[in-house]
């Protein structure tokens, strides 16, 4: 079935459909990631948007129940190259068209992604539709163009009442901003007791909980368009730990005074290098975000960078100097990517006990 990509700078690009059928119309994003396009494509943070794959095969693995990183996926669409229509491994389930198909997801292949890729990073992400040939091309492009992006994507992904994910160690509190399953799952691993709250949960309402510390997860968009969510850590930081993950992250850093910015086309992908001022340490990282913190509004009276891309030197990682609170922009829980950040976790937990004592 001939699809075709349109943008809206007028680019037409046509390919092969597959998954669910439907016409779609969102931000047109690229991730360099060689695998994991499962939990690519059920990550909350790409809430709006059509995921390009820039490797060129995708789906030879097929789909199975371990690597959901959430389970209504609410992505738009997935651009690839070439979709494999045979997948092969132990673990596999569904085919990644099986997959698109329940979910509604639709996808087109035979697309030159590296041509479509080098078009976002020249001139930025923009938004994008994925249509019928039989439609009236004009009139396609006239709705793009008409298309708001929204601006509710963290109300769209956020659970909407508190539930708990029992352990039997520290008490952590998880705003879920569109959490990745693997935060819950490296949180659990050390035996933390988990209570998961909407994204507008009060300030009251978590320190009466009286929690160990508070995990602010990932999710998508902008983080201006979640203002309550920012006069919250106001009112919790220095009364609890606090330990920020990508949107998490930037909502933290505005929290405390500096300022965000819309990225040209973003860091989406596994590779990115990511150095430890202090030590010098270098991670490969997980990513997935298109703002960032700006570095030049920090007040290094209360923040310290902690971290900064090896590539083109953003802000990576921040930490409070007076309060036991810290936040990085890449992922620590990976899923997938490398894990070379996993031990942020570990001084989470280290920061929670601390914290205790001294109380």
């Amino acid at each position: 079935m001939k699809r075709l990509l349109i943008l809206e700078d007028g680019t037409v690009f046509e390919g092969e459909g597959f998954g669910g059928e439907a016409t779609v119309a969102g931000e047109v994003v690229f991730t360099t990631s060689m695998t994991g396009y499962q939990e690519t494509i059920t990550d909350q943070s790409f809430n709006g948007q059509i995921i390009t794959f820039t490797y060129p095969m995708v789906g030879n693995y097929g789909v199975n129940r371990d690597d959901y990183e959430s389970i209504a996926p609410t992505c738009k669409g997935v651009i690839v190259k070439e979709h494999a229509r045979l997948a092969s491994n132990w673990r596999n389930q569904m085919t990644l068209d099986e997959f698109l198909k329940r979910k509604g997801i639709p996808g087109i292949a035979g697309i030159d992604t590296r041509a479509l890729t080098k078009k976002l990073r020249s001139v930025g992400t923009m938004k994008g539709s994925i249509v019928d040939p039989a439609d009236q091309l004009e009139h396609s492009f006239d709705q793009l163009k008409a298309t708001v992006l929204p601006t509710n994507q963290v109300a769209q992904v956020s659970t909407v009442t508190p539930y708990p994910s029992p352990g039997v160690g520290r008490n952590v509190v998880v705003i879920d901003f569109g959490l990745k399953h693997s935060i819950l799952r490296e949180l659990s691993r050390r035996e933390c007791n988990l209570t998961v709250m909407p994204y507008n949960t009060d300030a009251q309402m978590i320190l009466d909980l009286c929690p160990d510390g508070v995990m602010l997860t990932n999710g998508p968009g902008d983080p201006k368009d979640v203002p309550e969510a920012i006069e919250m850590i106001k009112q919790i930081q220095g009364k609890v730990p606090i330990f920020g993950i990508c949107l998490g992250h930037q909502l933290f850093a505005l929290a405390n005074g500096a300022d965000t910015y819309k990225m040209k086309f973003g860091h989406r992908g596994l590779n990115h290098p990511v150095r430890e001022i202090a030590t010098g340490r270098i991670d490969f990282t997980s990513q997935n975000h298109g703002y960032a913190v700006d570095e030049k509004t920090i007040d290094s009276e209360n923040l310290m960078i902690t971290h900064v891309e090896v590539n083109d030197g953003t802000v990576e990682g921040i930490r409070h100097r007076n309060y036991p609170a810290f936040s990085v922009q890449y992922h620590p829980d990976a899923a997938p990517g490398p894990h070379d950040g996993v031990h942020l976790f570990d001084e989470f937990m280290e920061m929670m006990d601390a914290w205790k004592e001294q109380a």
